[in-house]
This record gives C-alpha cells, structure tokens and sequence, in this order.
C-alpha cells in the first residue's frame, strides 16, 4: 500500500494549451479512488503523470513521501491497467501474465508458482495455456490484471479498463475489481466517464472538469450535495433538473415562470439577493394533477420507460424537466400536469459562479 500525494500539479503542452490546472489531492494508503469527469478534462493526463508516463509541466507528485517526478515508471511501484489490453497476441495467457518477471529475470520455478497464484486470483487458473485470441473480453481483461497483478505494485492504476465490455459484462467486472482490490489492499486509483462505475466502486469520488478538480468526496456526499452546477448536473441518470431562479424574499424563491417555492419554515436563504439557478434530482420532484395546490403547471413532452419506473419528460417554464415516476400514472406526451419541488429537496446555485450555495436553518431563541 502506498500514500499519493499531488501538489500544485500543472500539465501543458504549450504556451497556450494548459490540460491540468493546479491539482492538489491525496490518496490515502489502501484507498479505492476514482476520477471521473467527461472526455478531455485530464483525468487520464493525470493518471499517466502518476504512472510517470507523462512529463510534468509543474508541481510534483510524491508516493509514500519520495517525490517521484524524474524516476522512471518501472521505479515507481506502479502497475497500470489499460483500456485497450495491449497482450501479445503469440503468447500464451501464462506468458503474458508473467512477461515482466521474464524481463526482470526471476527464476523460472519462481515465475510459474507466481504465475499460477495470480491466475488464481483472476480466476485464470483453467486458461493459462490460451492464446488471447480464444478468450472472451472479460477473460482479456483479467489478464491485464493478472499482469498487473503480479508485479506486486503498491499503487493499481486503472484507466477505463472496462470500455470495451458489453453492459453485462461491466456489471460483474465491477464487482470483481472491487473484490480484487479489497483482497490484495493496495491503493487503487481509477479513471472512468461512467458515473456508474464511479459511484460503485469509489471509496471516494474525485470528479474533474476542463482541468480542475470540482468536487472531492464520498459518492453519496457528492450526489447529496454537489458542490457545483456541474457536479449536479454530470452525477445522477437522469442529472439533476436546473432551473433559473430568484430571490423573492428572505423565505420565498421564485421561478423564470413566476412559480413560487416558499422555504421551510424557521429557514432563510443565507446567501443574499443574486441571480441563482436552482436543482432538484427527478426522484425527488412530485408529479401530479394539473392545478393541485402548491404545484407548479408543465406539459409532458415524452416519457422513457424503464421498466420498474419510467422517467416524465416535461416543459416548465420553458426548461426541460425530469421527474422519475415510480407507480403506473396515466400520462402520455402532451398531456398538462403539475410539479410539485418539496422545499427540503432543493439545491442552489450561483448563477454566475456555479458554486453551491447554503440554505441554512436558523436557530430558534434560546429560553432566557
């Protein structure tokens, strides 16, 4: 297991072209760690700097306190997972598991039990004497870990190894890295633009965009309180629903189309009068009759079925809307319902900035 910690870390190509922007994290020793975020935000630039892959433009990056930034990656107790599994098409599945201990010259009585122990741990063991091409994409992927695997790292570097799977196969590829990586406790640090991976497999969650870090946390903290615009917007299938707002009053917000959601009581809004656009996960909105009290009126636009629930698409206020809908309801596009957003479930945020901003309760008086 292996402490990684990232200060001040800049990567630039050119004098005008900048992919990562100061990134300060730590990833503690046995921690799970995922970084996500859409294609081109440097999740990957930032994984192959650890690996030593890529130069570093400024800052440094330090593995159980040794700044590695001019040590070669064979120096670094790294082994790396691809997307592309990047196997010898001639060698066999024991060949290309035990390759890098062949190069690094260890026995061959040593290298075959290795071998055969991380065959095991990959569940290999009937497989060795395959060629890739006669094994399945998961069974490909195992390999790559194999590789990985017996190497004996203290740090997993895994950059979107399960891209090229089918949905299924994901799903239990998932749940054997996760396995993989409680049973052999090293620090694991994976990069994905899956959302789904991210949330399943992340001890805790970095989330990345065009180059700076958004949000470091928990996945539930993130998904509960997203502490961007874009956080709230690239976390949950569908994202949360962003609609512009304003102030009214100390207890009161109000909506573009002048609907008006008042504050729990004893709440204030502790962020003064600012444009302000607010958020609302679809599973939390409430879909009912047109005209209902404290509901807000829309039109349903079109409706994605999911089978255990469906998904409402409709316009309010002239935005798109998503409110997930768990029980039969007769809706069909077209139709006119209302939208009821529950005060205690909203989420705020800066207009201009796109930083969260705090709904605070205020203290009740306290007796004399």
């Amino acid at each position: 297991m292996a402490r990684i910690d990232i200060r001040k870390l800049q990567k630039s190509y050119n004098a005008t072209t900048r992919t990562l922007h100061g990134i300060d994290l730590t990833f503690e020793s046995g921690e799970f760690v995922v970084i996500l975020g859409p294609s081109g935000c440097g999740k990957s630039t930032l994984l192959r700097m650890i690996a030593g892959l890529e130069d570093i433009t400024a800052g440094e990056i330090a593995i159980d306190g040794t700044v590695v930034n001019t040590l070669e990656p064979r120096e670094r107790g790294c082994a790396m997972v691809f997307q592309n599994y990047a196997l010898y098409p001639h060698m066999s599945v024991a060949d290309n598991i035990g390759y890098a201990l062949k190069v690094a010259g260890v026995p061959k009585e040593e290298r075959q039990r290795r071998i055969r122990e991380t065959a095991a741990i990959v569940g290999l063991a009937d497989y060795l004497d395959r060629k890739p091409a006669a094994l399945s994409g998961g069974q490909r992927q195992r390999v790559a870990m194999g590789r990985a695997i017996i190497r004996e790292p203290r740090v997993f570097l895994f950059d979107e190894p399960l891209s090229n799977l089918d949905a299924k196969l994901r799903v239990t590829m998932r749940a054997e890295i996760r396995k993989l990586h409680k049973r052999l406790s090293a620090t694991s640090v994976f990069v994905t633009h899956d959302q789904v991976e991210a949330m399943t497999l992340a001890d805790r969650l970095v989330v990345m965009n065009a180059g700076h870090v958004e949000q470091v946390g928990k996945p539930g903290e993130i998904y509960d309180r997203p502490a961007t615009r874009f956080v709230a917007s690239f976390i949950g299938s569908p994202p949360m629903n962003l609609l512009p707002g304003e102030l009214d009053s100390e207890d009161a917000l109000r909506l573009k189309d002048g609907y008006r959601i008042d504050l729990p009581v004893g709440a204030r809004v502790g962020f003064g009068a600012r444009r302000i656009e607010i958020g609302i996960r679809p599973e939390h909105a409430i879909l009912t009759r047109r005209g209902a009290p404290g509901s807000a009126d829309a039109v349903v636009d079109f409706i994605e079925e999911l089978g255990a629930s469906r998904v409402v698409y409709a316009e309010l206020g002239g935005t798109m809307f998503a409110v997930t809908v768990s029980e039969a309801m007769e809706v069909e596009p077209g139709n006119a319902i209302g939208l009821i957003l529950p005060p205690e479930r909203l989420h705020a945020f800066d207009a201009e900035t796109g930083r969260r901003l705090e709904m605070q309760r205020e203290r009740a008086p306290q007796p004399a």
